[in-house]
């Protein structure tokens, strides 16, 4: 099962603030902790809002909000994409994340993510299907090493 672990932003993140040295360090253990037990598939932390957009839609048309955004707490300032065995197994891995004292609140969001083979549909056709397993198997092709 892939889990997505969602850090939240805050204010300090959002005015561009970066992590302490200590901090940078212990999230690189932290990664490194993940690699070497084979669950990593990927982890980015994010710029401020003030470097991205919304695309919100209204009577069926797209409207484009630049940032930054107001409402820090409901932003994310990075992720990790983790392959575990269950719900519990990827909770166990976000109450590691390393996270700076003082910080309050809801930190960390933890999402399943969802696969198509997870249910597969009776709708998709043998040739829709092909195609959807060929671009996924293409994808880990081209993922480096």
């Amino acid at each position: 099962m892939k889990f997505m672990i969602v850090g939240k932003a805050d204010e300090e993140t959002e005015a561009g603030a970066l992590p302490s040295p200590e901090l940078v360090a212990d999230m690189h253990a932290y990664n490194e902790s993940l690699v070497k037990a084979g669950v990593l598939l990927a982890a980015e932390g994010l710029y401020a809002s003030s470097h991205g957009a919304q695309i919100a839609y209204s009577g069926g048309k797209a409207r484009v909000i630049d940032g930054p955004f107001a409402e820090a707490k409901e932003l994310i300032a990075g992720f990790w994409l983790i392959q575990v065995k269950s719900r519990e197994e990827a909770i166990e891995w976000a109450l590691r994340v390393p996270v700076p004292p003082g910080h309050d609140g809801v930190g960390l969001d933890v999402w399943r993510v969802y696969d198509p083979t997870d249910t597969p549909d009776p709708s998709l056709s043998p040739e829709a299907a092909h195609h959807e397993a060929a671009l996924r198997e293409r994808l880990e092709d081209d993922r480096p090493s």
